[in-house]
């Protein structure tokens, strides 16, 4: 199953292998996601991508934010995965594209898991659905048993 949305706008539904019309300057870094450290290690590298990619102040938090709740999904309930981060320009605009995949037991209910307030473990249940507003495109591609897939992408404030 395949959600996207923007900007917590209405869902739909877009081709997996998309790229947003926007081209790829550099190879993606990969950061692995299997220990409490690497949750560390992948803040640290998606705040340096985001001082690279000259994002304000304000928008290096809501990546970081993002990332961080997204690598920790993975971490917790995919049982580890990876982070690609991705440098992206688009009409000379700035962006990151984030890619997040585990290879856990996927999401049976992607509706209910972007609703605020549910939750699977100890969290506050905020994790998708505040992931998702913080970034400008967001797309999850999840089956039972197959894993996660999140992509989500921010660009820069002018």
């Amino acid at each position: 199953m395949t959600r996207t949305g923007e900007l917590a706008s209405t869902t739909t539904v877009r081709e997996p292998d998309q790229h947003h019309g926007a081209d790829s300057p550099a190879a993606p870094s990969r950061h692995p996601v299997r220990t409490e450290e690497d949750l560390l290690s992948v803040r640290h590298a998606v705040r340096a991508a985001t001082l690279s990619a000259g994002f304000s102040i304000i928008d290096q938090t809501r990546v970081v934010t993002a990332a961080s709740e997204l690598a920790r999904n993975a971490y917790i309930h995919g049982g580890g995965g990876t982070l690609a981060i991705d440098h992206l320009t688009r009409h000379g605009t700035a962006g990151l594209r984030l890619t997040i995949r585990d290879d856990g037991p996927g999401i049976s209910d992607l509706d209910r898991a972007f609703t605020d307030g549910f939750t699977t473990g100890a969290g506050l249940g905020h994790g998708l659905g505040g992931a998702r507003r913080l970034m400008d495109e967001f797309e999850v591609h999840s089956e039972p048993g197959a894993g996660t897939t999140v992509i989500a992408v921010r660009w820069a404030s002018r």
